[in-house]
């Protein structure tokens, strides 16, 4: 910090005395610099007002402070463009990515579609073979029975796969009810306890309630996969300007340091809860150790979705 202080108020100066695009060129690598450092924008506003502040501590008269005003806000607009650049591809690729996610919940909702209707339809055909088949082949009839209950299992399981893709709960009845669904499945099929609590009404915006169901069906399949958890739960904290959601399990837990430092990995797959929640202006703070389970702390702010 003390370096880029340095060279701002050398550069500025420069540039007061005349030294044209060169000092301007200069004031715009120290933006840059600056940004890559870590070095954050208020931080540069302060330096800026600082070195404004020596030069206009100057026995000066009136004109000269008017001038150096202007040329002192025009070499502190060059040395924040990297910023404002920075700041501009950030916004278009989080423009991006929420047309992705658009683009992907539409092909959710094809799938589930499909899922629903057309393998619905299949299995309505199969179950009129096994009909025929017991009329024409009498030594089959002992086993119709037990292929027709496999049958059923698979109509429950595609009836709630295609829910989980697309939950029509969610939208009729809202987060809550949606969530509940899908921690009854997922508990059976994978001998979990998953404990939801309520949210305070009213309901919140669809954005906020889509992700939130999909961070959290995300963040469950992850516990199911990575965890080795017997128990979750789940509950949300409604304030003033934002919505918070905690999930925590019971299982094995793990390094933080570790995962972080594998290149490459993001780390049980919270990559896509990130993303996801990055959309709307969301986070997520992890907190977990080897033995003490996991607890994801989600955050998602309710003013800009309404």
């Amino acid at each position: 910090m003390k370096k880029i202080t340095t060279d701002y108020r050398g550069a500025m100066q420069r540039y007061l005395g005349g030294a044209g695009e060169s000092a301007l060129k200069q004031g715009y690598e120290i933006g840059r610099t600056a940004l890559d450092a870590g070095t954050s924008l208020i931080a540069i506003a302060q330096i800026h007002h600082c070195a404004l502040q020596a030069e206009l501590s100057k026995d000066a008269r009136r004109a000269d402070r008017n001038r150096i005003l202007s040329e002192a806000g025009q070499f502190f607009s060059e040395c924040i463009s990297p910023y404002e650049m920075t700041y501009g591809g950030f916004r278009d690729a989080n423009m991006a990515l929420r047309r992705f996610n658009e683009v992907l919940e539409q092909e959710a909702k094809r799938i589930a579609h499909a899922l629903h209707a057309e393998a619905g339809q299949l299995l309505v055909a199969v179950y009129i073979a096994l009909r025929q088949l017991a009329e024409a082949v009498p030594a089959a009839e002992p086993h119709i029975p037990k292929i027709t209950q496999l049958l059923d299992q698979i109509e429950v399981q595609l009836r709630r796969l295609s829910h989980e893709l697309t939950p029509e709960l969610l939208n009729d009845l809202g987060l809550i009810p949606a969530l509940r669904y899908l921690a009854e499945g997922l508990a059976q099929r994978a001998q979990l306890q998953i404990r939801i609590e309520d949210v305070a009404e009213p309901r919140l915006p669809k954005r906020v309630e889509t992700t939130l169901y999909h961070v959290a069906k995300e963040a469950l399949h992850n516990i199911v996969k990575h965890a080795q958890a017997k128990s979750v739960s789940i509950r949300f904290q409604r304030q003033a300007k934002s919505i918070r959601c905690y999930i925590h399990d019971d299982g094995v837990g793990f390094d933080m340091v570790a995962i972080a430092a594998r290149k490459g990995e993001q780390g049980f797959g919270l990559l896509g809860i990130r993303e996801r929640l990055s959309v709307v202006g969301g986070f997520v703070q992890i907190n977990s150790a080897k033995g003490s389970g996991t607890e994801l702390a989600i955050s998602v702010p309710l003013e800009k979705l309404r």
